[in-house]
C-alpha cells in the first residue's frame, strides 16, 4: 500500500511540476497591458505598503525568485525582473507578498524563519543518516543512525508544512493588491491568469510536503518495526 501511495504521489508531483512550468511558460508569453516589468511591479507594491528598506535585485537562473528576510531583498530571476508579462507581474507581486509579511510580522513567516538554522542542520544530516542508517538497520539491526535520520526528516517535513500557509498568504496578498491596482493588470482576465499561475506554483509546495510526509512515514514504520 505504501509503494502504491508513494508512486501516486510521485506521479502527481511530476504532473504538477509539468503543469506549473507549462503555465509559467504560457503566461510569460502574454504581455501585461500596463507594460510594467516585474521589477517595476515589485517596486510599486512595496511602495504602496510603505516598505522602503527592501531592495529588489536580479539573480541568475530560471525560477529562482525568492524573498530573503535576512538582508531584506526581493530576488527575481531575469525573466521576472525584466519581463513584462502576466507571469512576471504575478511572481514579482508574490515575492513582495513575503516582504509585506515580514514588515507586518506575520506569525507563520516568523515561525518559519526561526526554524531555518535547525532545518539547515537537518538537511545536512538527512543526506547521509538515512542511507547509512538503512543499511545498518537491515544488516545489523542498529537503529541509532536511522533514528537520527528519521528525526532530521521529521524536522524537514514539518518545515515543508509550515511553508504552506506562508506561500498561500503571500499569493493572497499579491492577488489582492493586483486586483485593487487597475494600473497594473487592467482587465479581469489578466487577474484570473495571475491567480492561475500562482495557484499552480502553490501546488508544487503542497505535493512536496506530501512527498516528504510519505517518505517520513516509510522510514518511521521501518524504524518502529511496522514494516515487513
Amino acid at each position: 500500500m505504501y509503494i502504491t501511495l508513494f508512486i501516486a504521489i510521485a506521479i502527481i508531483s511530476f504532473g504538477v511540476q509539468w503543469r506549473f512550468k507549462s503555465k509559467f511558460k504560457k503566461y510569460s508569453e502574454l504581455a501585461i497591458s500596463s507594460g510594467l516589468s516585474g521589477a517595476e511591479v515589485a517596486q510599486r507594491m512595496l511602495q504602496d505598503h510603505g516598505i522602503y528598506d527592501v531592495e529588489i535585485i536580479s539573480v541568475d537562473g530560471p525560477l529562482t525568485d525568492h524573498y530573503n528576510p535576512e538582508n531584506k531583498t526581493v530576488n527575481l530571476s531575469p525573466d521576472v525582473y525584466h519581463g513584462r508579462s502576466i507571469a512576471a507581474a504575478a511572481v514579482a507581486a508574490h515575492e513582495c507578498g513575503h516582504a509585506v509579511q515580514h514588515a507586518k510580522a506575520y506569525a507563520w513567516l516568523q515561525f518559519r524563519s526561526s526554524m531555518v538554522p535547525m532545518v539547515n542542520v537537518a538537511s545536512n544530516l538527512v543526506q547521509w543518516t538515512l542511507m547509512i542508517g538503512f543499511f545498518l538497520f537491515v544488516f545489523s539491526k542498529i537503529t541509532i543512525i536511522l533514528a537520527i535520520g528519521v528525526g532530521a526528516l521529521a524536522i524537514l517535513t514539518f518545515f515543508s508544512f509550515v511553508t504552506l500557509p506562508v506561500e498561500f498568504d503571500a499569493s493572497r496578498r499579491a492577488l489582492a493588491w493586483l486586483q485593487t491596482n487597475r494600473g497594473i493588470m487592467q482587465t479581469s482576465i489578466e487577474n484570473d491568469q495571475a491567480k492561475d499561475a500562482l495557484w499552480w506554483a502553490a501546488m508544487t509546495y503542497v505535493v512536496a510536503a506530501l512527498a516528504s510526509l510519505a517518505t517520513l512515514v516509510y522510514y518511521a514504520m521501518m524504524l518502529f518495526g511496522r514494516r515487513d
